[in-house]
């Protein structure tokens, strides 16, 4: 039998509790053996889930940190921008660190990391989960048998959805550029990693970015309207109604995301809701909140051999996240939707339909990024089980380089230039 992994989780919000849900489906795999995060009703939440003993909950991770090593890994899903602390700290205490995306920041926290878990021999797992995802696997590896021949350009969108984008990136958590981070780190570091993933080895020489805070302005705020959705008189009529976003799903019964982000201290529910909607910044109108984060972005790339790279991101989508790719290659092209893979051969003049295989644990769900939180996990434990990081799809010099290449996107929207990477 392989040795049970002992894990530690550093933040008990959305993200540390799906990855902790590898150890139900898997208690034989790993075991969830203490948890810090300041809110009492996360630890005990935790704490039920996981068996975790009285003296293993801490308020404050430094205390966790500061005693005798006590497990083998540890789960840091702290806010973006307190990442770097914990995974340095951690680091030389010889954990091995899963860590969610973004890496951190600014460059200089993300290299400090990497530098940090190097130096103490420990891997390095940043959460790119969709690059464990079955049907990106498959399109890499699609792309690596040559059936495409060389791969010329890429063209990829990320459609964020309307109310996902106002619950996350106007009202929520990623709103605010002092508060967490850009939202090209934020929330399309992802895809810039997985571009980088199709370029296989070449090097990007070239970036160039636009991007703006379109919409949601005071400029913008609908005569009449309420500073608060509750008391709005034009509320019916507008799509990014709070009433709308999380009201009307408690009343169907859904209290999953993003219903469950807005009551941090208790079960939702219509009470709770409407609390938190009266008094908290879910509630507060969407024209009139502290947002300063892109809602419609654009990078342009340019690889090694004449490759070149497209990306686009938009708030304004009914889809949510349903990311578009197509990639053009010397013999064929290649498209991404859905799920579906689609192969035109330029010899044959036909299509092929590739399909992977998408099956997973249900208690990881069926819908988003589901399946591929699944299978990071499975690679991260897999590799601190064998002590073997080739399990990891990016180590941490990798995704360092994807990182660095997002921070040169944002510098190249501020400064309206062309950004050279220098690789000598």
């Amino acid at each position: 039998m392989s040795p049970l992994v002992r894990v530690i989780v550093v933040g008990a919000g959305c993200r540390g509790e799906i990855y902790s849900r590898f150890a139900i489906v898997h208690p034989d795999r790993v075991q969830v053996v203490g948890v810090a995060d300041p809110r009492k009703f996360a630890r005990t939440k935790f704490q039920q889930l996981h068996n975790i003993a009285d003296e293993n909950l801490y308020e404050d991770w430094h205390i966790l940190a500061e005693r005798e090593k006590c497990a083998d890994a540890v789960f840091i899903c702290t806010p973006d921008s307190l990442h770097k602390e914990p995974a340095v700290a951690f680091a030389k205490k010889g954990y091995h660190i899963l860590l969610e995306k973004p890496m951190a920041t600014t460059a200089k926290d993300c290299i400090e990391i990497v530098g940090a878990c190097s130096e103490n021999g420990v891997m390095l797992c940043v959460c790119h989960v969709l690059r464990y995802d079955p049907t990106i696997s498959k399109i890499k590896k699609l792309i690596d048998s040559g059936v495409i021949g060389d791969v010329i350009h890429i063209q990829h969108f990320e459609p964020i959805g309307f109310y996902h984008f106002a619950h996350s990136y106007v009202r929520g958590n990623w709103r605010n550029e002092a508060e967490s981070s850009f939202s090209l780190l934020a929330k399309s570091c992802h895809d810039i990693d997985l571009i980088h993933l199709w370029a296989g080895e070449r090097r990007c020489l070239k970036v160039t970015s636009f991007g703006f805070i379109s919409h949601f302005t005071k400029e913008n705020k609908p005569a009449g309207a309420s500073d608060r959705c509750l008391d709005c008189s034009v509320e019916e009529s507008c799509p990014y109604s709070a009433s709308k976003i999380y009201l009307e799903r408690v009343k169907q019964g859904q209290t999953g995301w993003p219903v469950s982000i807005i009551c941090p201290n208790s079960l939702p529910d219509i009470e709770t809701v409407t609390e938190a909607l009266k008094i908290g910044p879910y509630g507060r109108c969407v024209y009139e909140c502290d947002n300063n984060v892109c809602s419609n972005q654009v990078v342009n790339m340019e690889f090694e051999g004449g490759l070149t790279a497209a990306f686009s991101m938009v708030a304004f989508t009914e889809d949510i996240c349903k990311r578009k790719t197509t990639i053009y290659g010397s013999k064929g092209e290649l498209s991404y939707t859905d799920d579906k893979i689609y192969v035109y051969n330029f010899l044959t003049q036909k299509t092929t339909k590739h399909v992977a295989n998408t099956e997973g644990p249900a208690l990881y769900g069926l819908h988003g990024h589901a399946q591929a939180d699944y299978h990071l996990m499975d690679a991260f434990i897999s590799a601190v089980t064998n002590n073997d990081p080739s399990f990891i799809a990016s180590g941490p010099e990798e995704t360092l380089k994807s990182h660095l290449l997002v921070f040169e996107a944002e510098r190249s929207r501020r400064e309206s230039s062309v950004v050279h990477f220098d690789h000598s």
